[in-house]
């Protein structure tokens, strides 16, 4: 990246990176409760469902908090969902049936039950990479953990896995966690997993938006693209390189509304 470049991208993060980027964001949910255990059930949640138009998951995000009374962590802890969702083979959102959603929510109340919060479980993702001192960091680990312990439970396509895709919703997922000091990143596992690792949450969009920059990250959004994408990041915010996505989000609304 030039210079110019590189000044852009952090006068947009300062621009984007306030309170306002909530409304109509996903992450809007978790700012709507106050206790960390259900900040952190309301963010997976959301990571979940957070694919295709908003206008769409975004009433299925509310749908599924409204049965959790806003209440998600001791909901799905408790066993109490097993009696508000019915696993039928209804429709519930685009390629997944009521039966997907209690799938989810019956993997997430085992997790629960072995290791008491999803912060717990990252956290020993994170501390046996550390043990086994690969060449994989903690949130590599992180997101192969979470990824690994779904799809073993036969649940597909709503907790991504890195290498194999651009795990968009899991990379984001990790910024609402991780990132401390944000109006929107709630930070709660700032203390075990550290943001330098984080990796910019990247999709079709995303991936148009670096083309119009001219940034060098390939053609497919694949999890190279990804790596190449956030290492150009990491030339602007090499502390914090997740905090690109919010000039990347700007970039294409300022373009949009001629701005730029």
């Amino acid at each position: 990246m030039n210079e110019a470049q590189r000044q852009l991208m952090a006068s947009l993060a300062d621009r984007y990176e306030t309170a306002s980027f909530i409304k109509d964001d996903p992450s809007w949910f978790m700012h709507q409760v106050s206790d960390p255990l259900d900040q952190e059930m309301t963010a997976f949640l959301a990571m979940c469902l957070s694919y295709g138009s908003r206008q769409q998951f975004l009433p299925k995000i509310e749908q599924l908090m409204n049965m959790a009374q806003w209440h998600p962590y001791n909901w799905i802890a408790s066993g109490t969902f097993d009696h508000a969702l019915t696993p039928s083979p209804q429709c519930f959102y685009r390629l997944y049936t009521f039966a997907d959603i209690h799938a989810l929510l019956t993997a997430l109340h085992d997790l629960l039950c072995s290791y008491g919060t999803l912060g717990r479980f990252a956290q020993t993702a994170a501390e046996e990479a550390d043990k086994k001192a690969e060449d994989t960091t903690d949130v590599e680990a992180v997101l192969s953990a979470f990824a690994t312990y779904f799809r073993q439970r036969g649940i597909k396509g709503l907790v991504p896995m890195p290498y194999t895709s651009a795990c968009k919703r899991p990379c984001m997922f990790l910024r609402w966690m991780v990132r401390s000091g944000s109006p929107v990143d709630l930070g709660l596992w700032s203390d075990f997993i550290d943001k330098r690792h984080l990796f910019i949450p990247l999709d079709t969009h995303v991936m148009q938006t670096a083309n119009k920059l001219h940034l060098d990250i390939g053609k497919t959004t694949g999890w190279r693209a990804v790596v190449a994408l956030t290492r150009l990041m990491r030339e602007v915010f090499p502390d914090d390189p997740a905090r690109a996505d919010y000039a990347l989000y700007g970039y294409d609304i300022d373009t949009s509304t001629g701005k730029k």
